[in-house]
């Protein structure tokens, strides 16, 4: 089987499909990664196959891990089911992003012509990979990274454009869609946005109410390619609490939102006895002018190698860290920056009894530092960690998702099969 992954060229999009990429790849499947070739070295570290696609978006890989582009993202795209109001401003906005993508089709049309894919599994804004897959007769689903917000908004529209007198015409989606399908003689279908169907790394209490077909998957934490530092592989002194603010999204504004510098953070935890790890940005780590004996300021260690030796983690929700927290048993402080999911992540850690949730308006020195003094010190919420592991090991792991990819597959090709004869 032929498995073609379009992944966003992001690191926080391509490290959550690399597992699934290895097990397909495993079986002896064979697997390309579909991405902007400015962003092609995140596949090779990976040991998998890129192929170079869409070099026209040039304004979405200026967003990969920039700084400085980083730092002016809002919570836009972010969605709570229970009391999101302004869902219409953002399936907008929504749309307008989808759209953005529209310049990788025609490379990935030339692609799935020649290589010809069984399956397609795209990034859940890469829509254009989907009507790839149409054109080439190939199995297409998405691949989700976090909660499925593209599904909740598009049901929303359409119980909206299903109600007389709503004022709403055409689903945005559709007008996004036309210009794409056009060219190749198709009509618009909703699994060319939503897919055939969708695998999903969150875990039931994290998904949306929605009424789509999902496969379940197990997020096997890949935090990138790089040597660890040796100290990361030695059991510490002291509680090692470990400061990530992710790779991409708006983790790196916790400090602005807050008030707080991280100077100021610094200074309170080294006061503790434990042995603070704090892997942000350089120009963030350049801050603090002197570093206390038992505080290390990186830029960047996988977090797979350094939580397994780690008591506690403090980040913003993050769906990626959130995963490798859960996989290592590790207590979680969580201020959550809403840009997608984190807010009802961090609400998911603290309703599980695996950590504390500290609104950002709520975080000064003092509050953090009382929040890390109980997760190093209170064993509850070791044990809430080690329920949630369970419960994520409980979802199928990427070798048994490939499998049913196997079928998923042949049932397709079959269906077609059957329409020709």
């Amino acid at each position: 089987m032929r498995v073609l992954f379009c992944a966003f060229p992001a690191t926080a999009h391509v490290h959550p499909i690399v597992p699934l990429a290895w097990a397909l790849q495993n079986a002896g499947h064979e697997v390309r990664v579909a991405i902007h070739p400015g962003a092609a070295h995140l596949v090779t570290e990976a040991g998998l196959a890129p192929v170079p696609v869409g070099a026209a978006l040039t304004e979405v890989i200026e967003w990969n891990d920039n700084f400085e582009k980083l730092d002016t993202l809002t919570d836009f795209l972010s969605v709570d089911a229970a009391h999101d109001d302004g869902w219409v401003h953002k399936w907008a906005g929504m749309t307008r992003m989808l759209a953005g993508f529209s310049p990788m089709l025609e490379d990935l049309v030339d692609f799935c012509q020649t290589w010809l894919p069984d399956l397609v599994l795209w990034d859940p804004f890469c829509v254009p990979a989907a009507v790839a897959a149409t054109v080439t007769g190939a199995a297409q689903a998405r691949f989700l990274w976090g909660q499925d917000n593209i599904g909740w908004l598009h049901a929303r529209s359409r119980e909206r454009l299903a109600q007389q007198n709503a004022g709403l015409e055409e689903d945005p989606v559709t007008a996004l869609m036309r210009p794409m399908l056009e060219p190749y003689g198709l009509a618009y279908r909703e699994e060319l946005v939503l897919g055939q169907w969708s695998i999903d790394t969150a875990p039931a209490p994290l998904r949306l109410p929605i009424d789509l077909s999902y496969e379940p998957i197990r997020r096997v934490p890949y935090n990138g390619n790089r040597t660890p530092p040796a100290w990361a592989h030695k059991r510490p002194e002291r509680p090692r609490v470990c400061l990530s603010l992710g790779m991409g999204g708006r983790g790196r504004q916790l400090f602005r939102e807050a008030g707080v510098s991280f100077a100021d953070i610094v200074a309170a935890l080294s006061g503790l006895d434990i042995e603070l790890v704090a892997t942000l940005h350089a120009e963030q780590l350049a801050t603090v002018r002197e570093v206390p004996e038992n505080v290390r300021l990186v830029e960047y260690v996988p977090l797979n190698y350094l939580l397994p030796n780690c008591s506690a983690l403090i980040h913003h929700g993050g769906g990626g860290t959130f995963a490798a927290a859960v996989a290592h048993r590790v207590p979680q402080l969580v201020t959550p920056l809403a840009m997608w999911g984190e807010v009802s992540t961090a609400q998911y850690v603290a309703d599980s009894g695996a950590g504390l949730m500290l609104e950002p308006k709520e975080l000064t020195v003092e509050s953090l530092r009382q929040g890390v003094e109980r997760l190093v010190s209170e064993p509850a919420f070791r044990a809430g960690a080690e329920q949630l592991h369970a419960q994520m090991r409980s979802m199928p792991s990427p070798d048994e998702v490939v499998r049913r990819l196997e079928a998923l597959t042949a049932q397709h090709r079959d269906q077609r099969r059957a329409l020709t004869l």
